[in-house]
């Protein structure tokens, strides 16, 4: 996939089940749209964990996320003082997220990588 920024933003979260639903809706039609908006922020790709197994040195390895979180984002950012603006703040404190999904996610992770 080509990045047309040269840092990700990469959150991961998990998620009360009975908001998941909520959740995807909310993260989809209000969050991401508001973040997009906020100068430096490009393409946002939402992932999803699923079971699978691959072959490694003849054994067959699971891939359940054990210990993972279930969801993650990745931003594309021009740098990360993108995460420091008060755009940024503002936006992510906007829509029904603050309130109604934050509060019901847990295992929440964030980091910055830089495309090398």
């Amino acid at each position: 996939m080509p990045l047309a920024k040269k840092y990700l933003f990469i959150v991961s979260m998990d998620v009360q089940p009975d908001k998941e639903a909520l959740f995807n809706e909310v993260y989809d039609t209000e969050h991401v749209p508001l973040l997009q908006k906020v100068p430096g922020v490009g393409a946002v790709t939402r992932l999803k964990t699923v079971p699978a197994a691959f072959n490694i040195g003849g054994e067959r390895k699971v891939l359940d996320g054990a210990g993972m979180a279930h969801y993650v984002a990745i931003y594309e950012i021009d740098s990360p003082e993108v995460l420091l603006s008060k755009e940024w703040a503002a936006a992510g404190e906007q829509g029904r997220w603050p309130s109604e999904v934050r509060p019901f996610t847990s295992n929440r992770s964030h980091v910055v990588r830089q495309v090398i």
